[in-house]
C-alpha cells in the first residue's frame, strides 16, 4: 500500500474504533437519563463503526495465526507498558495533570499485567486450560479465577468488576 493511502487507512481507523469507543460512552450515558432507545441508536451506530474499524484493520495489518498473534501482543504491550505509558506519564506529571498522570500509570501497570498474562499463555499454549477473567471497570485491570476484593491497581471494591463472557 501506498504511504499515503497507508496513512489515511490508520488515521481512518482510528477515527472509526475511536467512533465506537465514544458511541458506547454516549449510550451509556443515554440509558442512565432513561432514553433508551436513543441509547438502543447509540449502540446500533458503535457496532456499524465497529464493522468500519475492523475493514480498515485488516487493510494495515495481517492476522496471522493464534500463536503469531499472542506473540504480537504481548510484543505490544511490552512495548507500551515500556516505553509509550511511561513517557505519557512523566509528560503529564511536568504539565501537573494529576488526573491524566493517574489514568496514565494506572494502563501502565494493567498492560504490564497484560504482557503477563500473553506470556503465561505462550508457555502453556498447547494446553487447553479453561480460566475465567475479570475486569475492574475503574482502570482496566484483568484478574483471573475470581473478581479480587479491591483492585491491586486502583483500589476499585470487588463490585466494580465484570466477568468476561
Amino acid at each position: 500500500m501506498k504511504e499515503r493511502t497507508a496513512k489515511n487507512v490508520h488515521d481512518a481507523f482510528v477515527g472509526e474504533a475511536k467512533a465506537y469507543q465514544r458511541l458506547l460512552e454516549y449510550a451509556k450515558k443515554a440509558e442512565e437519563e432513561g432514553f433508551s432507545q436513543i441509547a438502543h441508536l447509540f449502540r446500533a451506530v458503535a457496532e456499524s463503526e465497529s464493522v468500519h474499524s475492523r475493514r480498515h484493520f485488516r487493510l494495515l495489518e495481517a492476522v496471522a495465526d493464534t500463536q503469531a498473534n499472542m506473540e504480537k501482543a504481548f510484543q505490544q504491550e511490552t512495548t507500551v507498558n515500556g516505553n509509550y505509558y511511561p513517557k505519557m506519564l512523566t509528560e503529564a506529571e511536568q504539565d501537573s495533570e494529576t488526573a491524566a498522570a493517574l489514568v496514565f500509570s494506572q494502563a501502565r501497570d494493567v498492560e504490564e499485567v497484560h504482557g503477563k498474562l500473553y506470556r503465561k499463555a505462550l508457555d502453556h499454549f498447547m494446553e487447553e486450560v479453561s480460566v475465567e477473567y475479570y475486569i475492574c471497570s475503574v482502570c482496566g485491570f484483568v484478574h483471573e479465577k475470581e473478581a479480587p476484593e479491591k483492585c491491586p491497581i486502583c483500589n476499585a471494591p470487588e463490585s466494580k468488576f465484570f466477568k468476561v463472557e
